[in-house]
């Protein structure tokens, strides 16, 4: 019914638009006699009345066929722009032509059978009445858009006046679902300033962002800079987040190329933007020949990282995936985009402990895996301090069981996740993840198998990291918890951790540790403050900010390379190899089991145990920074 209905109001549309065309061509006829002779209806000439008036059936003909070939009378032209000014343009032209030829043919032999200037006058004149009616839809659309209602309009701010800018513009005034008003553009080109896009016009340069949109009262402000580079990019929002806003942005370059450019398409700025850099960029396919055809384990596979490895590593063809976790929820979160995305993979996902000998065996027994990406472990630092046990019987005694597993079953490679918190430890995770390392190097001089392990910082938006945390506060109004105002971190996004994670593995011959280059350090109270902002509020007026102290184990800076390692380089300038250090490994192996059958005594002075393999770890400096 509603198609038939649509139906109906299309060919009503369309018959209104042919009568009204042939009324345009009998006052266009009719006009251009009427200027030609200076208006005096009673100074034409009868013959000239007497064959306009005989070749108006013709002419309407001749201009219904021209305008249904070209598809005037199929344009939507409620939103009606330049193309469809070409269409009419040219039709007209074309129909001048042909009425031309009509009254020439009908009077064969006479020159003259109408003014030489009945002629381009009727063409300006046709022109003219086409263009005043089709383009009259747009403008009533317009007019109920604006008045619809009495609908409420955010007002918006455009950064941005080329072509993504204007495309942003014309959709906001053309979308009668859109409720957002375009009150002014932003533009570093002195060329534009002053000058008007669809009727919003270009108000100033970036330096009158903070004037501008409190003189025009403005609710969202829109970045349009498809092409800008991410530094640019910082600089502009780090103006546009004083003004309390609410900010979004065009994702990429791409979307311009494509097209695509539409209020769809924005998305929220976020922390991720304000970093200021360049994202990490690997060519995965040029160098993940080494998993392609491969039986592949990631174990942690529903975590942060270990959900992202698998996404990575599952679109280059392994010929299986196994993900390994002892946690439930996000492992079936996992598994279900996996089988959407992935339809082809041959998928297995286990619930299971890598701390469980048996479970490790059967596992490794049943699937054979070639390569292991070993990102299972417990890795919040304040809880690891209240329960030092629990992190050495999962990250020490886990990856010890996985590392012995991997070489009675001889996979090819073991690549471990370990932690910036390992280099001079100051907590109980960063030393067990030290320990993970040292195992790691051991049992590469002992096995057919080729062991490494990639450290990294700070994961921006992981499970348990700070970012998310913020904007729980935010949403509940605040305070905002920072532990010290001067504590500094490493920060990567997911994605960007994990391909590099991916190419280390590629590079591994064996017992190295790679370490990823993390930009530079950026404080946490920077990112609150960012996050207060982007969120509109005010940090301090808004939302308050809080300084708790540092916890248990923290410090006030993360390190990357111990001073013993020393630093190589490899193809990639983002991923560098720390020199293994020397070492007693039969006293190591001692000391494990040792450590083995001590923690799983409840021990209270597991520390102290810790230190002895240690030597780097200094639980006594967590709170000094």
């Amino acid at each position: 019914m509603k198609q038939l209905i649509k139906d109906r109001q299309l060919f009503i549309r369309r018959v209104f638009l042919m009568c009204y065309d042939m009324l345009a061509v009998f006052i266009a006829s009719i006009l251009a006699l009427l200027v030609r002779f200076d208006f005096h209806l009673s100074g034409i000439p009868a013959q000239y009345l007497d064959e306009v008036w005989r070749s108006l059936p013709y002419l309407m003909s001749v201009t219904l066929a021209v305008f249904w070939f070209l598809r005037l009378y199929s344009s939507l032209w409620s939103y009606a722009g330049a193309l469809e000014m070409m269409y009419i343009v040219s039709a007209c032209i074309l129909d001048t032509f042909l009425a031309i030829a009509v009254i020439l043919v009908r009077n064969w032999g006479d020159l003259f059978p109408v003014p030489r200037s009945f002629y381009i006058l009727y063409g300006i004149f046709l022109m003219l009445l086409i263009m005043g009616c089709r383009y009259s839809y747009r403008g009533l659309r317009s007019l109920k858009i604006m008045y619809k209602n009495g609908t409420y309009r955010r007002n918006v701010l455009i950064i941005g006046a080329g072509d993504a800018g204007n495309q942003l513009i014309k959709e906001i005034n053309n979308s009668s679902y859109v409720k957002k008003k375009v009150v002014g553009v932003i533009d570093d080109d002195n060329a534009k300033i002053g000058n008007y896009i669809h009727g919003a016009k270009v108000v100033g340069d970036r330096s009158s962002i903070l004037d501008k949109a409190q003189e025009l009262h403005v609710h969202e402000i829109i970045v349009a800079m498809p092409s800008a580079s991410p530094k640019q990019i910082k600089g502009i929002l780090d103006i546009c987040k004083e003004t309390g806003c609410e900010l979004k942005r065009l994702p990429g370059m791409y979307q311009l190329v494509n097209g695509e450019v539409s209020i769809s398409k924005l998305k929220d700025v976020d922390v991720n933007d304000l970093l200021g850099r360049e994202p990490v960029s690997v060519d995965l396919s040029s160098i993940m020949g080494y998993v392609s055809g491969k039986r592949v384990m990631v174990t942690g596979g529903g975590g942060s990282i270990g959900s992202e490895l698998c996404r990575q590593i599952a679109g280059h063809e392994p010929s299986q995936l196994i993900i390994v976790d002892i946690y439930e929820n996000t492992t079936y979160d996992i598994q279900n985009e996996l089988r959407m995305n992935f339809p082809e993979l041959e998928l297995i996902v286990l619930i299971a402990s890598v701390r469980n000998t048996n479970r490790m065996e059967c596992i490794f027994r049943a699937y054979r895996p070639e390569i292991i990406y070993h990102a299972a472990a417990h890795k919040h630092v304040p809880l690891m301090e209240d329960s030092p046990n629990e992190a050495i019987k999962n990250n020490v005694l886990g990856t010890w069981k996985m590392v012995q597993a991997a070489d009675r079953f001889q996979v090819k490679r073991f690549v471990l996740i370990s932690t910036d918190k390992a280099v001079n430890p100051t907590n109980i995770m960063g030393a067990s993840k030290r320990i993970c390392e040292m195992i790691i190097q051991t049992y590469n001089k002992r096995s057919q198998t080729e062991y490494v392990a990639v450290r990294f910082g700070n994961v921006l938006g992981s499970n348990g990291s700070v970012i998310p945390l913020f904007r729980r506060q935010i949403e509940q109004g605040g305070p905002v918890t920072v532990t010290h105002p001067e504590i500094v971190r490493y920060f990567m996004t997911i994605p960007e951790a994990v391909s590099l994670v991916l190419q280390a593995g590629a590079y591994a011959r064996g017992g190295e540790i790679f370490i990823l280059d993390m930009g530079e350090p950026v404080r946490i109270l920077d990112l609150a403050r960012n996050l207060i902002l982007l969120s509109g509020h005010r940090p301090d007026d808004d939302i308050p900010i809080v300084f708790t102290g540092l916890r248990p184990g923290e410090k006030l800076y993360e390190e990357m390379l111990m001073r013993e390692e020393g630093m190589q380089e490899t193809a990639n300038k983002l991923i560098h190899i720390g020199r293994p250090i020397e070492m007693d490994e039969e006293k190591f192996i001692k000391q494990l089991e040792e450590l083995k059958n001590y923690v799983v005594t409840e021990p209270d002075d597991i520390r102290e145990w810790v230190k002895q393999i240690v030597p780097t770890y200094h639980p006594e400096e967590g709170a000094r920074g």
